[in-house]
């Protein structure tokens, strides 16, 4: 058994679940159990289910072994569980696994509620608390650069919904998020090897997998996520000419923005006094004297019919302002649609997020892999949840004939995000393939010497 640091935590308050049209709730109940109508005891049931037959085991763990280029990769790698243990959670850290047959064994034995992966050590965590200088011994060495972004962190600027709340209309803004990131990390900084995970609640997260973001320090990772916070730096970015990064962010940004921020039919961003008083606030916090202009943009509002007149009236009288008011509009865009990260996430070695192929115990859903060149098609209430899975399961097992063992999760509905997974691990072979070459050379250049 593996030694475990283990902390008690308080259960968390209940999930407000996505609003669903009625045909789609029919189809959910047909099909399984719905998330919400499941009491802690059926989620344990599912989730054993779901260990047992379904959990990705050969393709998870060839991921993080990154082609056993690094003997001693997988076997360094800290994971934690969450544990229901009588209605409380229970945190179990320094777990670690030798292979796909360990992991598996653990995860069906102590049948997780949740699982974080964190950094590659410079031993194996489980056996942390028998070394005799631990800060010396037991350090974290490597890790893919995460990101982690959540919609309660857009309650300020989301109209629809509010903390747990999820729509359509508010999904929009990690749909932007992805864009916007995806495309940074990979024309600014290079990076290849990106894996896109729905949270399985109300979120989106990002492992970086490339070498060579797996092997930055501290200061790197905070390089890499400071480039990228806008928000925290928001004057200073917006001074013009603008770097490309802001650039293209606009870019993205705009379509966004007027597609389903601005409109009546999306966030209706100047539909009402208070949500017109947000705006407003981008012209009456400056050290300029605004208040002609905000009373001017007052007026021009209250003969406007729509949103769209609304804006245009913003635009004109921005256009008649001082030179310093120029970015204003620009900044008002991308507060509302720029990605607003978790940066401390981003910023340390050892911080731990999400396992993909999770359950989320709210919501039922699972943690899956997205295509960011298909964001827009992505619609977290099509999410497989395990009560459907596990329908799905019955059906599959009910017609294997032939004695296996085993179920395909592509004979289920995880097939999607499957191959979406699967076109990840085709890139990291890739790579690895590319440093299993470069150690080899080096280790013969020493011989040679």
């Amino acid at each position: 058994a593996n030694t475990a640091d283990t902390t008690t935590h308080s259960e968390r308050p209940a999930a407000k679940m996505m609003t669903m049209d009625v045909d789609r709730k029919d189809e959910r109940k047909a099909r399984g159990i719905h998330a919400s109508d499941l009491d802690p005891s059926e989620f344990q049931q599912l989730l054993r289910q779901y260990y047992r037959w379904l959990f990705p085991y050969t393709r998870f763990v060839q991921w993080l072994s990154y082609g056993g280029v690094e003997k001693a990769y997988l076997q360094n790698r800290e994971f934690s569980f969450t544990l229901n243990s009588a209605g409380q959670e229970v945190y179990v850290r320094y777990q670690s696994f030798a292979n796909k047959e360990e992991l598996a064994a653990a995860l069906q034995s102590m049948n997780p509620v949740k699982i974080d992966i964190g950094a590659v050590f410079s031993t194996k965590p489980k056996d942390h608390s028998k070394l005799q200088n631990k800060a010396a011994e037991f350090v974290p060495v490597e890790k893919e650069v995460v990101f982690d972004i959540d919609l309660t962190d857009y309650d300020e600027v989301r109209t629809c919904c509010s903390g747990a709340g999820i729509c359509p209309k508010c999904w929009v803004f990690m749909q932007a998020a992805v864009e916007i990131l995806d495309r940074c990390l990979r024309e600014d900084f290079g990076f290849k090897n990106l894996l896109w995970v729905y949270s399985g609640r109300r979120g989106i997260h990002c492992w970086v997998a490339d070498k060579a973001a797996r092997s930055l320090s501290n200061d790197g990772r905070s390089a890499v996520g400071d480039y990228q916070s806008i928000m925290t730096d928001f004057r200073e970015k917006m001074r013009r000419p603008y770097i490309p990064m802001v650039a293209r962010a606009l870019d993205i940004s705009r379509r966004y923005f007027f597609d389903h921020i601005l409109p009546e039919h999306g966030q209706n961003i100047l539909g009402d006094e208070e949500q017109r008083k947000k705006v407003l606030g981008f012209f009456s916090k400056d050290k300029l004297n605004n208040n002609v202009l905000t009373e001017e943009i007052t007026r021009g509002w209250e003969r406007a019919h729509n949103n769209e007149e609304r804006w245009s009236v913003l635009e004109e009288l921005v256009a008649e302002a001082p030179k310093a008011l120029g970015t204003r509009l620009d900044e008002i865009i991308l507060h509302y649609v720029y990605p607003r990260l978790d940066i401390k996430v981003t910023h340390q070695l050892n911080h731990l997020l999400k396992s993909p192929f999770v359950v989320h115990p709210k919501t039922g859903r699972v943690c899956v892999p997205l295509d960011p060149r298909k964001v827009d098609e992505f619609d977290p209430t099509t999410v497989p949840t395990i009560g459907e899975l596990v329908s799905e399961l019955d059906e599959v097992l009910a017609g294997n004939t032939d004695g296996k063992a085993t179920v395909d999760g592509k004979a289920t509905s995880l097939c999607a995000c499957l191959e979406v997974f699967d076109a990840f691990l085709k890139g990291l072979q890739d790579e690895n393939r590319a440093v299993a070459r470069q150690i080899k050379e080096e280790l013969s250049g020493r011989m040679d010497f």
